[in-house]
């Protein structure tokens, strides 16, 4: 039998598994349980009534979480010249094309985002099978192929996510840090909580937020009652 920490042990004795919270109460909660020595990361988890096997129950969006999500995020800008120094201006850690492209081919992979144009999209396709595996391919769906580079840059910089079910039917998504308040945890929570109701498939039968969770690193979930959500 796994041997459970002091920590752990006494993080579990704050938490009434028989009762479910609203996300201020949760978000106060995870607070108070997490133990870790780092910044811990926060975490939600949207379990969905949808067959996510099916196309027109695929849900997946983007998201401005209010108070950013705490994480600073390297942003590769992939564009022609002319675009160059409007991605400077709005923050892009790294600017290129063909030089970036090599770079990845060879195994570089060290950022968080990739935006790039509609016209070199052709130039990144071959990228593929390095960049999709690790979520990091542009796609318009989200955002991140697009003409406003300087907007897209900002955007990620301020907080801006893009989530997609699983094949289990939850949305896993981080929300920010411990070092948040809790105001901004439950505000950012909401948020992306809201964006998911929006995106509800037509084709989606029965409930569809069945269940949702916050948790930090190495926390227990703390239960998200679904009939506070407004």
């Amino acid at each position: 039998m796994t041997k459970i920490s002091k920590k752990r042990e006494t993080a579990l004795a704050k938490v009434d598994k028989s009762k479910k919270f609203n996300l201020l109460e949760a978000s106060k909660i995870v607070k108070e349980i997490t133990y870790t020595k780092f910044d811990a990361s926060v975490d939600i988890d949207v379990r969905l009534g949808v067959d996510p096997r099916k196309a027109n129950q695929m849900v997946r969006g983007i998201t401005t979480l209010p108070h950013g999500t705490g994480k600073v995020i390297k942003v590769l800008v992939l564009c022609t010249p002319d675009k160059e120094q409007e991605a400077k201006d709005a923050g892009a850690d790294f600017v290129g094309l063909d030089d970036y492209i090599d770079k990845i081919t060879n195994g570089w992979t060290d950022v968080d985002i990739i935006i790039t144009m509609p016209q070199v999209m052709a130039k990144i396709g071959k990228l593929g099978r390095i960049l999709g595996p690790r979520g990091l391919m542009p796609n318009p769906k989200t955002g991140t192929v697009t003409m406003e580079i300087g907007k897209a840059v900002e955007d990620v910089k301020k907080g801006k996510i893009d989530f997609k079910v699983d094949k289990y039917g939850i949305i896993h998504a981080g929300i920010g840090r411990v070092s948040f308040n809790a105001e901004q945890l439950a505000e950012n929570a909401n948020e992306i909580v809201q964006t998911i109701i929006k995106l509800k498939p037509v084709a989606a039968k029965g409930t569809y937020i069945k269940s949702i969770f916050l948790s930090s690193t190495m926390s227990p979930g703390i239960e998200i009652d679904t009939k506070s959500i407004n």
